[in-house]
């Protein structure tokens, strides 16, 4: 497994790059992680309804082929992209989901913070407390895209990303779903401080994987 830091780079030729490598790799090109950051823009999956899209700005909205509705990537929120061919790890796309949300999971506990995924809703999620009621926010995305027995795309996990473009939009397509970051849990950190922790739960996930 070949890992990439990439910092903050734009959205677009990152998609474009995550295309060309799928598609020009055979069964002994190395998997590889990218870690990175993303300027402001909001990514429309392939089954995107556009009344998810509850007004526009300056954002650019992407059309991209990945599953899903619609999100928002900013900065401050940490993306992990794993390109990983799946025939060679004998995995099925719901393990791979499970394995994503799983090394999300183990980040966050490693900062003090519960969190747990949903077989019916891909992501992370978290209980918070807030006026005397409890409620289930969103802490991680996911979306994949499969091809010819390799996967794409990944996961974004809120680190201390504004949270305010979410509004424009339903999350994933979930009207009302409440979002929340690290930073509110009273987490102060940056996405590159959890690059190296983030590759390392991906990496473990995957070693327990058959070969």
């Amino acid at each position: 497994m070949i890992v990439k830091q990439l910092g903050q780079v734009d959205y677009l030729p990152t998609f474009e790059a995550m295309q060309a490598f799928t598609s020009q790799r055979d069964a002994t090109t190395p998997d590889e992680l990218w870690l990175l950051e993303h300027p402001p823009v909001f990514t429309q999956g392939l089954a995107g309804k556009p009344e998810h899209i509850l007004s526009q700005s300056a954002i650019p909205i992407v059309q991209i082929d990945r599953g899903g509705q619609v999100t928002y990537h900013g900065p401050g929120q940490l993306i992990a992209y794993l390109l990983l061919d799946l025939r060679r790890h004998k995995l099925g796309v719901r393990d791979l989901v499970r394995l994503l949300e799983n090394s999300v999971i183990a980040v966050l506990a490693d900062e003090g913070i519960t969190a747990y995924g949903k077989v019916d809703a891909p992501g992370v999620y978290v209980m918070l407390h807030r006026e005397g009621f409890d409620f289930e926010a969103k802490i991680a995305s996911l979306g994949l895209r499969i091809k010819n027995g390799c996967c794409y795309h990944g996961l974004a996990l809120n680190v201390s990303m504004d949270l305010a473009p979410f509004q424009q939009i339903n999350p994933c397509g979930y009207q009302g779903l409440q979002v929340t970051r690290m930073l509110d849990m009273g987490i102060n950190k940056t996405p590159a401080d959890l690059f190296g922790k983030m590759a390392d739960k991906i990496l473990q996930q995957i070693k327990q994987l058959p070969t």
